[in-house]
């Protein structure tokens, strides 16, 4: 347990908070931008530490902004004044280090060096490596506003007792938000977007779930099985068929003594095991489930033995065609050397996360389809009609897409 932490932080400590803020965010209720707080940079942060280590800092209201889902609802996004993340950010150097050694290495959300491609990789081994067929695919219902602050108040008690840290976060906690010029306090929860908020929900789960699954559930169970979460989305995978029912039987309830719930349509047990092919019949491939954007298949390997493929969710897809096809209409105007550019940049942004081993087939049909979509888009402001793809190969030829690539290699199993 920690009780003085708070003399460690000092003006070094606020300069370098500073610079691992980010500075093209938006702005918060006050309008200030990262430019305008860096023109009296220093004199800001000594402000800002004075105002820390005296308790004398409040915390403004966040302003919210919603962004559009999947599944085609809002998610709530909390943007917090520019003086505020760099206030976080201090608070979040001090935590993270004393968290690190608490957290276990199913847990890979917002953690350094533990990435979404660290957090499938581990699902894609336990699951064949340790023949784990039957999955949990389990999602938390509207998790950063359901936080419980009387629960995560408690769970902060266990490590950090520091007066002028746990004021801090308090005031954080009860900034609320503003929306349309209406303040509105919050009850429980914590805005996505603080800086702070990804450590917070971390700590929460760490308690509820990671810990308890470790300890408790874990040894009750018959065989293997495993948990992969990244920050509230999480993944189970079970040897025998019995533990995963027993666990989905009481999965509910554990969340639900800490305010938590199961989203009931998007929580499934899933049969993840491979039908081998009888004879002339080709293989019935088993149930597939999405994580992290990719949704999780069966499929053989050049030597013909089943692996698991890991390619990108149709919904992932449709989304990057379409803020491909959104941009190229939007920016009709500009010169070919200008659109080449930022798509190139658009492509290499979706193969940096989406190439991985065995994904090269849709990755290929996304180059295709970018094509066809920048195509078609010059074809609108073309003088002599539709654009023919004799033209557009000399195009190509001239600004060539980047090729697909295969960022992140799995072994092979």
């Amino acid at each position: 347990m920690f009780t003085s932490l708070h003399h460690l932080i000092d003006l070094d400590w606020m300069f370098e908070a500073w610079a691992l803020t980010r500075k093209d965010g938006a702005a918060g209720i006050d309008g200030c931008t990262a430019d305008d707080y860096e023109k009296d940079l220093e004199a800001n942060l000594e402000r800002l530490l004075g105002q820390i280590q005296s308790g004398s800092y409040r915390a403004p209201p966040v302003r919210r902004h919603f962004i559009p889902k999947a599944d085609g609802t809002q998610r709530p996004l909390g943007i917090p004044t520019f003086e505020d993340k760099v206030a976080q950010r201090a608070i979040v150097m001090l935590l993270e280090p004393i968290y690190e050694e608490d957290f276990l290495d199913c847990s890979f959300g917002f953690r350094p060096d533990r990435s979404a491609h660290d957090a499938i990789r581990s699902l894609r081994d336990g699951i064949m490596e340790n023949g784990q067929r039957w999955v949990i695919d389990a999602d938390i219902s509207k998790y950063f506003d359901s936080i419980d602050h009387g629960h995560l108040r408690s769970f902060l008690d266990l490590r950090i007792r520091d007066g002028v840290i746990r004021r801090m976060i308090d005031k954080w906690l009860k900034a609320g938000v503003l929306e349309r010029g209406t303040l509105t306090k919050l009850v429980a929860g914590t805005p996505q977007g603080g800086v702070i908020s990804p450590l917070l929900a971390n700590i929460f789960l760490h308690h509820v779930l990671d810990d308890w699954f470790v300890r408790v559930a874990k040894p009750r169970m018959k065989r293997r099985c495993q948990l992969v979460r990244y920050a509230d989305d999480f993944v189970m995978s079970f040897e025998d068929h019995l533990d995963g029912r027993r666990m989905l039987a009481v999965l509910g309830k554990r969340l639900g003594r800490y305010g938590l719930t199961l989203h009931p349509s998007k929580t499934r047990y899933v049969d993840f095991r491979f039908k081998r092919p009888h004879g002339r019949h080709p293989a019935t491939q088993a149930t597939s489930f999405v994580f992290l954007g990719f949704s999780h298949v069966w499929g053989t390997s050049r030597r013909g033995k089943p692996v698991v493929r890991q390619i990108t969710a149709k919904d992932r897809y449709a989304r990057a065609l379409h803020a491909v096809k959104d941009w190229c209409r939007q920016h009709l105007h500009l010169s070919l050397k200008a659109q080449h550019r930022h798509l190139c940049r658009m492509m290499q942004g979706h193969y940096a996360y989406y190439g991985i081993t065995g994904n090269g087939r849709r990755l290929r049909w996304y180059l295709h389809q970018v094509e066809r979509i920048w195509k078609a888009s010059l074809s609108r402001r073309s003088r002599s009609g539709k654009l023919t793809w004799l033209r557009m190969e000399q195009v190509l030829n001239r600004h060539p897409l980047p090729p697909t690539r295969i960022v992140h290699q799995w072994s092979r199993a």
